[in-house]
């Protein structure tokens, strides 16, 4: 009887000191989600039922402030509360037992800024990296490279996050095996790609991708509720965000979805307005927005509305591809239907070659980017000729987006670390006035002048406000379509001397005059067309044996 009361005796304190058993692992995260200017969502999962619990504070050796919930799980989410805006927390993540992670330089969170406030924000963007191979991580790494010890504030991902099908399987090897120090530190932002949807469910908000982010349904990040974790805006210092679900949902023009953006976007007072989904509107990758209905339905629904609220950004995915525009507005139909009018700058929005895109304050219908940036896992080729586009770029790689104020740059950075597109806008009243970008000679009677920007077409056309030495007459100065080009007809210039051409007087379309006795020099060089190898082919259709100097 003793030995039966001393073993019931021996089986209890075991009960009762076992739970669990054994340590438990750490098999995800931590990662973050919906950061507010008060608020963090951690979460992380383990290989067994623990409680929960967040250490955290100013310093990874001062975490002095404690967050915890009771109940046993696997899946565990915990949201801190009560922070300082744009304040850096360093945390731990594990149980009343162990800590499993953290209390090092490497794990912290970063709250938002206070929602209309300005601060320099750094943007990750990747789009259909869920690939889990070397390619999706030469672009995580040439991006950890770029970036060095600049703080990233935001990162979002494109859709199709986890291939081929958004299994929680495949979200582990594509997300957290490949990205786990990132995930430590900077608040994620999806949307829901095709892929992703193969096993999600956005009616009901179920499936992998729904279990695996914790998104905002009650305007908790800033915005309109939208009662839905399958679009959503969030707010980050003066950029209002936009998530939209552009793969199952309703996007018909008057369907929940669209009722909300139009709503939401006319609550919005922040000075930056940047939507993202899946499906482009504008592609001629991998896809084609001519003929896809998903496309076409988010370019004649949706792009409607961001635009007449003064949209500047819209990033898309699903091509497996890099496309940039224009700065465009009003361009809803087939590629073929693009013209002129609905080109609100042709150029390239390089500081360093037409200049920056300028957009008024609060301005609609002032024109957007539209960029696609599909391919951080893997490319797929395609025409990569859509007409609303600047650049077509068929390499692996991501996006960095900045924002300062009232300045947006933009790049997209290859697998190797090299930046193959960038641009700017500005967003104010243009106080900078115009300068020669560039001076040529295109014949014997007649030279272009580039300015930085947009000039009034009647300075820019008046004969009196140019000048060039050598005894060179001006008889026409005539403004080009793009505003920013102007051919003069001159006197005969000879070969190989060099000029100065002066220029006053010339106003851009903000009424900012060029600094007086602007200069620019050029030459005008004959271009002659020589025949080399005796002007003999080794085949037909070889075309070496002429060359143009």
């Amino acid at each position: 009887m003793k030995h039966y009361l001393a073993s019931f005796a021996v089986g209890l304190l075991l009960f009762g000191a076992a739970q669990p058993t054994s340590a438990a692992v750490l098999e995800r995260g931590p990662y973050l989600q919906t950061p507010t200017s008060a608020s963090m969502v951690l979460k992380w999962r383990t290989d067994t039922p623990t409680d929960s619990v967040v250490n955290f504070g100013d310093a990874p050796t001062n975490l002095t402030s404690t967050v915890s919930t009771p109940t046993l799980t696997t899946e565990h989410e915990i949201t801190v509360t009560g922070l300082a805006p744009d304040t850096r927390y360093y945390y731990s993540v594990g149980s009343s037992a162990e800590t499993l992670s953290g209390g090092n330089s490497g794990q912290f969170f970063t709250t938002a800024p206070v929602p209309g406030t300005t601060k320099p924000t750094r943007v990750w963007i990747i789009g259909d990296s869920g690939t889990a191979n070397a390619s999706a991580a030469a672009v995580r790494d040439a991006y950890k490279t770029s970036t060095g010890s600049t703080v990233t504030d935001l990162w979002l991902m494109l859709g199709d996050n986890a291939y081929p099908d958004g299994i929680d399987s495949q979200y582990q090897a594509a997300v957290f095996d490949i990205y786990p120090d990132l995930l430590r530190k900077i608040p994620l932002w999806p949307t829901l790609g095709n892929h992703d949807g193969h096993t999600a469910d956005s009616a009901t908000q179920a499936g992998p991708y729904y279990d695996i982010f914790t998104l905002p349904t009650n305007g908790e990040a800033g915005g309109l509720p939208s009662g839905t974790e399958a679009y959503f805006s969030f707010d980050y210092g003066n950029i209002h965000f936009v998530n939209l679900e552009s793969y199952e949902t309703d996007r018909s023009p008057g369907g929940a979805m669209m009722t909300w953006l139009a709503n939401d976007l006319a609550a919005n007072d922040k000075e930056w307005v940047i939507a993202f989904w899946h499906h482009p509107p504008y592609t001629k990758g991998s896809h084609n927005s001519d003929t896809e209905g998903r496309l076409i339905d988010m370019r004649q629904n949706a792009l409607p509305i961001l635009e007449s609220h003064g949209v500047d950004l819209v990033l898309s995915g699903h091509s497996h591809s890099y496309e940039r525009s224009h700065l465009i507005d009003g361009h809803y139909g087939h590629s073929s239907t693009l013209t002129g009018a609905m080109v609100l700058d042709n150029g390239g929005g390089r500081e360093t070659g037409a200049g920056a895109y300028d957009k008024p304050v609060g301005g609609t219908n002032a024109g957007a980017v539209y960029a696609v940036a599909g391919s951080s896992g893997k490319v797929s080729g395609g025409s990569l000729d859509h007409p609303a586009m600047f650049a077509s770029i068929s390499s692996l790689g991501s996006m960095i987006l900045e924002v300062n104020g009232n300045r947006l740059d933009a790049q997209f950075i290859d697998e190797s670390g090299n930046v193959d597109d960038n641009f700017t806008i500005i967003k104010g009243d243009d106080t900078t006035p115009p300068i020669i970008n560039k001076t040529e000679a295109d014949d014997a009677s007649s030279v272009t002048v580039t300015y930085s920007e947009k000039v009034d077409v009647t300075s820019a056309q008046n004969i009196a406000n140019y000048a060039i030495d050598n005894g060179v007459t001006i008889s026409a100065a005539t403004l080009a379509a793009d505003e920013r080009t102007v051919t003069l007809d001159t006197s005969a210039l000879t070969e190989g001397v060099e000029h100065t051409l002066t220029v006053n007087n010339v106003d851009d379309i903000a009424g900012n005059t060029i600094a007086a006795n602007s200069q620019s020099q050029f030459t005008f060089v004959v271009i002659q067309t020589k025949d080399f190898q005796d002007g003999v082919a080794p085949t037909t259709a070889y075309a070496g044996t002429r060359d143009a100097y």
